[in-house]
Protein backbone atom coordinates (compact mmCIF):
# COMPACT_ATOMS: atom_id res chain seq x y z
CA UNK A 1 0.00 0.00 0.00
CA UNK A 2 1.43 3.36 -0.96
CA UNK A 3 1.98 6.36 1.73
CA UNK A 4 1.07 10.00 1.61
CA UNK A 5 -1.03 12.21 1.92
CA UNK A 6 -0.06 13.54 5.79
CA UNK A 7 -2.03 16.44 7.13
CA UNK A 8 -0.55 19.80 8.50
CA UNK A 9 -1.15 23.28 8.25
CA UNK A 10 1.54 26.42 7.47
CA UNK A 11 2.05 27.55 10.52
CA UNK A 12 -0.03 30.57 12.04
CA UNK A 13 -3.73 30.22 13.92
CA UNK A 14 -5.73 33.45 14.69
CA UNK A 15 -5.46 34.91 18.14
CA UNK A 16 -8.39 34.34 20.09
CA UNK A 17 -9.92 37.23 21.26
CA UNK A 18 -9.05 36.98 25.00
CA UNK A 19 -5.27 36.86 23.37
CA UNK A 20 -5.61 40.01 21.79
CA UNK A 21 -7.01 42.29 24.30
CA UNK A 22 -4.59 40.66 26.47
CA UNK A 23 -1.45 42.11 24.05
CA UNK A 24 -3.24 45.30 23.50
CA UNK A 25 -3.06 45.46 27.45
CA UNK A 26 0.62 44.43 27.75
CA UNK A 27 1.54 47.20 24.86
CA UNK A 28 -0.12 49.77 26.74
CA UNK A 29 1.88 48.82 30.23
CA UNK A 30 -1.26 47.64 31.80
CA UNK A 31 -0.57 43.52 31.86
CA UNK A 32 2.76 42.16 32.68
CA UNK A 33 5.29 40.34 30.26
CA UNK A 34 4.83 37.41 32.77
CA UNK A 35 0.88 37.51 32.50
CA UNK A 36 0.56 37.30 29.04
CA UNK A 37 3.22 34.57 28.47
CA UNK A 38 1.18 32.31 30.34
CA UNK A 39 -2.08 33.32 29.06
CA UNK A 40 -0.09 32.66 25.23
CA UNK A 41 1.32 29.38 26.51
CA UNK A 42 -2.47 28.68 27.92
CA UNK A 43 -4.07 29.36 24.34
CA UNK A 44 -1.17 27.43 22.83
CA UNK A 45 -1.82 24.14 24.75
CA UNK A 46 -5.62 25.23 23.45
CA UNK A 47 -4.54 25.08 19.87
CA UNK A 48 -2.57 21.87 19.75
CA UNK A 49 -5.41 20.10 21.64
CA UNK A 50 -7.56 21.28 18.63
CA UNK A 51 -5.59 19.89 15.86
CA UNK A 52 -5.13 16.41 17.50
CA UNK A 53 -8.79 16.46 17.98
CA UNK A 54 -9.16 17.33 14.43
CA UNK A 55 -6.51 14.29 13.71
CA UNK A 56 -3.45 16.57 11.94
CA UNK A 57 -0.32 14.41 11.72
CA UNK A 58 1.88 16.84 11.83
CA UNK A 59 0.65 20.06 14.10
CA UNK A 60 2.28 23.64 15.39
CA UNK A 61 2.90 25.96 17.98
CA UNK A 62 0.06 28.47 16.30
CA UNK A 63 2.35 30.94 16.70
CA UNK A 64 0.31 32.74 19.16
CA UNK A 65 3.14 34.76 20.80
CA UNK A 66 4.18 36.30 17.89
CA UNK A 67 2.91 39.55 15.99
CA UNK A 68 4.27 39.69 12.56
CA UNK A 69 6.63 36.93 10.91
CA UNK A 70 9.15 39.41 10.41
CA UNK A 71 9.14 41.92 13.70
CA UNK A 72 8.97 39.11 16.03
CA UNK A 73 12.42 37.70 14.56
CA UNK A 74 14.07 41.37 14.36
CA UNK A 75 13.10 42.21 18.20
CA UNK A 76 15.08 39.97 18.89
CA UNK A 77 18.14 39.93 17.24
CA UNK A 78 20.78 42.99 17.36
CA UNK A 79 21.03 44.94 14.55
CA UNK A 80 17.74 45.59 13.97
CA UNK A 81 16.06 48.65 15.00
CA UNK A 82 11.91 49.06 14.82
CA UNK A 83 10.35 51.42 12.61
CA UNK A 84 6.63 52.75 13.23
CA UNK A 85 3.69 50.76 11.95
CA UNK A 86 3.94 50.43 8.50
CA UNK A 87 1.19 49.44 6.14
CA UNK A 88 1.15 45.78 4.55
CA UNK A 89 -2.00 45.22 2.99
CA UNK A 90 -5.99 46.70 3.12
CA UNK A 91 -6.14 47.70 7.08
CA UNK A 92 -3.30 45.71 8.08
CA UNK A 93 -0.12 47.11 9.57
CA UNK A 94 3.26 45.82 11.31
CA UNK A 95 6.12 47.60 12.23
CA UNK A 96 8.74 47.16 9.49
CA UNK A 97 12.41 46.40 11.11
CA UNK A 98 15.29 48.23 10.13
CA UNK A 99 18.68 46.92 9.65
CA UNK A 100 20.79 49.45 11.26
CA UNK A 101 23.82 47.12 12.19
CA UNK A 102 25.23 43.59 12.04
CA UNK A 103 22.72 41.45 12.54
CA UNK A 104 23.34 38.58 14.37
CA UNK A 105 21.17 35.72 16.85
CA UNK A 106 22.88 36.64 20.48
CA UNK A 107 19.93 33.92 21.99
CA UNK A 108 17.24 31.24 20.82
CA UNK A 109 14.68 32.84 19.07
CA UNK A 110 11.88 29.83 18.88
CA UNK A 111 13.42 27.28 20.67
CA UNK A 112 12.11 27.50 23.95
CA UNK A 113 8.38 27.96 22.43
CA UNK A 114 9.12 24.56 20.18
CA UNK A 115 10.28 22.46 23.54
CA UNK A 116 7.17 24.28 25.13
CA UNK A 117 4.36 23.18 22.20
CA UNK A 118 6.32 19.61 21.84
CA UNK A 119 6.11 18.75 25.21
CA UNK A 120 2.25 19.07 24.92
CA UNK A 121 1.95 16.18 22.06
CA UNK A 122 2.79 12.97 21.22
CA UNK A 123 3.12 13.98 17.31
CA UNK A 124 5.50 15.80 15.96
CA UNK A 125 6.10 19.86 15.73
CA UNK A 126 7.46 21.85 13.30
CA UNK A 127 9.55 24.59 13.82
CA UNK A 128 8.76 27.92 12.21
CA UNK A 129 11.55 30.49 11.18
CA UNK A 130 11.10 33.20 8.47
CA UNK A 131 13.56 33.01 5.69
CA UNK A 132 16.62 34.98 5.59
CA UNK A 133 15.68 36.35 2.33
CA UNK A 134 12.00 37.44 3.17
CA UNK A 135 13.33 39.46 6.25
CA UNK A 136 16.20 41.19 4.34
CA UNK A 137 13.31 42.11 1.73
CA UNK A 138 10.73 43.25 4.31
CA UNK A 139 13.14 45.18 6.42
CA UNK A 140 14.68 48.98 5.68
CA UNK A 141 18.43 48.74 5.29
CA UNK A 142 20.50 51.15 6.89
CA UNK A 143 23.47 49.58 7.28
CA UNK A 144 24.19 46.64 4.46
CA UNK A 145 26.15 47.58 0.99
CA UNK A 146 24.01 45.53 -0.59
CA UNK A 147 20.65 43.54 -0.44
CA UNK A 148 22.74 40.01 -0.68
CA UNK A 149 25.10 41.00 2.49
CA UNK A 150 22.46 41.76 4.76
CA UNK A 151 20.65 38.44 3.41
CA UNK A 152 23.51 36.28 3.69
CA UNK A 153 23.77 38.23 7.20
CA UNK A 154 20.58 36.78 7.84
CA UNK A 155 21.29 33.44 6.72
CA UNK A 156 23.86 32.51 9.47
CA UNK A 157 21.48 33.75 11.85
CA UNK A 158 18.83 31.83 11.18
CA UNK A 159 21.03 29.00 10.29
CA UNK A 160 22.11 29.09 14.08
CA UNK A 161 18.58 28.80 15.10
CA UNK A 162 17.85 26.21 12.42
CA UNK A 163 20.24 24.00 14.21
CA UNK A 164 19.24 24.68 17.75
CA UNK A 165 16.03 23.50 16.95
CA UNK A 166 17.48 20.14 15.02
CA UNK A 167 19.64 19.78 18.51
CA UNK A 168 16.63 20.20 20.64
CA UNK A 169 14.59 17.36 18.69
CA UNK A 170 12.47 19.06 15.76
CA UNK A 171 11.85 16.87 13.07
CA UNK A 172 10.51 18.99 10.73
CA UNK A 173 11.72 22.64 10.54
CA UNK A 174 9.96 25.68 8.12
CA UNK A 175 12.17 28.42 6.59
CA UNK A 176 9.20 30.32 5.12
CA UNK A 177 10.18 32.46 2.23
CA UNK A 178 6.99 34.21 0.53
CA UNK A 179 8.73 37.19 -0.80
CA UNK A 180 10.73 34.80 -2.88
CA UNK A 181 7.29 34.67 -5.27
CA UNK A 182 7.11 38.18 -6.15
CA UNK A 183 10.86 39.23 -7.09
CA UNK A 184 11.74 36.39 -9.53
CA UNK A 185 14.73 38.30 -11.22
CA UNK A 186 16.52 37.95 -7.32
CA UNK A 187 15.60 33.72 -7.13
CA UNK A 188 19.11 33.17 -7.39
CA UNK A 189 20.06 35.07 -4.08
CA UNK A 190 17.38 33.60 -2.43
CA UNK A 191 18.54 29.90 -3.12
CA UNK A 192 22.04 30.91 -1.81
CA UNK A 193 20.39 32.35 1.32
CA UNK A 194 18.35 29.95 2.03
CA UNK A 195 20.98 27.28 1.11
CA UNK A 196 23.33 28.90 4.09
CA UNK A 197 20.02 28.64 6.12
CA UNK A 198 19.66 25.65 5.54
CA UNK A 199 23.53 24.04 6.32
CA UNK A 200 23.96 21.16 8.29
CA UNK A 201 20.30 20.37 8.64
CA UNK A 202 19.04 16.82 8.77
CA UNK A 203 15.57 17.35 9.85
CA UNK A 204 12.90 17.22 7.19
CA UNK A 205 13.57 20.78 5.33
CA UNK A 206 10.46 23.11 3.94
CA UNK A 207 9.87 26.44 2.38
CA UNK A 208 6.23 28.35 2.37
CA UNK A 209 6.01 30.17 -0.40
CA UNK A 210 2.53 32.08 -2.00
CA UNK A 211 0.20 34.21 -3.95
CA UNK A 212 3.24 35.31 -6.62
CA UNK A 213 3.91 34.97 -10.50
CA UNK A 214 4.54 31.01 -10.48
CA UNK A 215 5.03 31.36 -13.88
CA UNK A 216 7.98 33.55 -14.13
CA UNK A 217 9.58 31.06 -11.36
CA UNK A 218 8.77 27.77 -12.19
CA UNK A 219 10.64 25.33 -12.82
CA UNK A 220 13.51 27.50 -11.41
CA UNK A 221 11.67 27.43 -8.25
CA UNK A 222 13.06 23.99 -8.15
CA UNK A 223 16.34 24.76 -6.87
CA UNK A 224 15.19 26.08 -3.46
CA UNK A 225 17.52 23.65 -1.56
CA UNK A 226 15.15 22.21 0.78
CA UNK A 227 12.99 18.75 0.80
CA UNK A 228 9.88 20.51 0.51
CA UNK A 229 8.19 23.34 -1.29
CA UNK A 230 4.70 24.32 0.34
CA UNK A 231 2.49 25.91 -2.40
CA UNK A 232 -0.80 27.27 -2.49
CA UNK A 233 -2.92 25.12 -5.05
CA UNK A 234 -6.28 26.13 -3.74
CA UNK A 235 -6.70 29.77 -4.68
CA UNK A 236 -4.81 29.56 -7.97
CA UNK A 237 -7.23 26.75 -8.76
CA UNK A 238 -4.72 24.07 -9.02
CA UNK A 239 -3.37 25.79 -11.95
CA UNK A 240 0.14 24.77 -11.17
CA UNK A 241 -0.44 21.28 -12.35
CA UNK A 242 -0.35 21.83 -15.61
CA UNK A 243 3.07 23.51 -14.80
CA UNK A 244 3.93 20.07 -13.25
CA UNK A 245 2.86 18.10 -16.51
CA UNK A 246 5.39 20.32 -18.75
CA UNK A 247 7.90 20.34 -15.83
CA UNK A 248 7.51 17.57 -13.41
CA UNK A 249 7.69 18.58 -9.42
CA UNK A 250 10.84 16.57 -8.23
CA UNK A 251 10.84 17.48 -4.26
CA UNK A 252 7.81 17.01 -1.52
CA UNK A 253 4.79 19.42 -1.64
CA UNK A 254 3.07 21.05 0.96
CA UNK A 255 -0.35 20.88 -1.45
CA UNK A 256 -2.67 23.80 -0.20
CA UNK A 257 -6.25 23.22 -0.41
CA UNK A 258 -7.81 25.60 1.74
CA UNK A 259 -8.21 29.30 0.78
CA UNK A 260 -6.99 31.35 3.58
CA UNK A 261 -8.52 34.39 2.39
CA UNK A 262 -11.89 33.51 2.08
CA UNK A 263 -14.37 33.40 4.69
CA UNK A 264 -16.40 30.41 3.01
CA UNK A 265 -15.54 26.51 4.44
CA UNK A 266 -14.81 24.35 1.87
CA UNK A 267 -16.62 21.34 1.23
CA UNK A 268 -14.90 17.60 1.36
CA UNK A 269 -15.91 17.36 -2.65
CA UNK A 270 -13.95 20.37 -3.95
CA UNK A 271 -11.22 19.41 -1.79
CA UNK A 272 -11.60 15.97 -2.95
CA UNK A 273 -11.36 16.94 -6.49
CA UNK A 274 -8.30 19.39 -5.67
CA UNK A 275 -6.64 16.08 -4.26
CA UNK A 276 -7.84 13.73 -7.16
CA UNK A 277 -6.04 16.06 -8.94
CA UNK A 278 -2.66 16.44 -7.73
CA UNK A 279 -2.51 12.83 -7.48
CA UNK A 280 -2.45 12.63 -11.10
CA UNK A 281 0.73 14.26 -11.55
CA UNK A 282 2.19 13.78 -8.23
CA UNK A 283 2.90 10.50 -5.91
CA UNK A 284 1.03 10.08 -2.93
CA UNK A 285 4.70 10.31 -0.96
CA UNK A 286 5.15 13.74 -2.31
CA UNK A 287 2.24 15.33 -1.18
CA UNK A 288 1.79 16.92 2.89
CA UNK A 289 -1.77 18.21 2.46
CA UNK A 290 -2.48 21.96 4.15
CA UNK A 291 -4.12 25.26 3.64
CA UNK A 292 -2.76 27.76 1.30
CA UNK A 293 -1.40 29.78 3.58
CA UNK A 294 -1.20 30.75 7.16
CA UNK A 295 -4.63 31.01 8.93
CA UNK A 296 -4.09 34.04 11.47
CA UNK A 297 -6.74 35.98 8.94
CA UNK A 298 -9.62 33.84 9.86
CA UNK A 299 -11.54 33.41 12.99
CA UNK A 300 -11.27 30.86 15.24
CA UNK A 301 -13.93 29.30 14.24
CA UNK A 302 -13.18 29.03 10.96
CA UNK A 303 -9.54 27.67 10.88
CA UNK A 304 -10.66 24.63 13.00
CA UNK A 305 -14.06 24.26 10.86
CA UNK A 306 -11.20 24.39 7.55
CA UNK A 307 -9.20 22.00 8.63
CA UNK A 308 -11.96 19.55 10.19
CA UNK A 309 -12.78 19.42 6.43
CA UNK A 310 -9.81 19.35 4.87
CA UNK A 311 -8.71 16.01 7.49
CA UNK A 312 -12.10 14.53 6.83
CA UNK A 313 -11.41 14.91 2.90
CA UNK A 314 -8.10 13.28 2.91
CA UNK A 315 -9.48 10.57 4.90
CA UNK A 316 -11.96 9.64 2.53
CA UNK A 317 -9.12 10.27 -0.77
CA UNK A 318 -6.46 7.74 1.41
CA UNK A 319 -9.35 4.87 1.22
CA UNK A 320 -10.09 5.61 -2.28
CA UNK A 321 -7.00 5.62 -3.52
CA UNK A 322 -5.27 2.72 -1.18
CA UNK A 323 -3.12 5.12 0.52
CA UNK A 324 -1.86 4.53 4.57
CA UNK A 325 -0.62 7.42 6.38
Amino acid sequence: MARGLWTTTVGSFPKPPRLEKARSQHARGELSAEALEAMEREETIEVIRRQERIGLDIVVDGELYRGDMTTYFAERMPGFAISNPVRSYGNRYYRKPIAVGPIRRKKPLTVDWWKFAQAQTSRPVKGMLTGPYTMMDWSFNEHYPSREAMAMDLAEAINEEALALQEAGAKFIQIDEPAVSVRPEELPLAVKALARAAQGLKAKTITHICYGDFDVIYPALLDLPVDQIDLEMANSRYDLLERFRVHPFTKEIGYGVLDVHSHRIETKEEIKEGLRRGLEVLRPEQIYVDPDCGLKTRTVDEAFAKLEVMVEAVREIRAEKGIDV
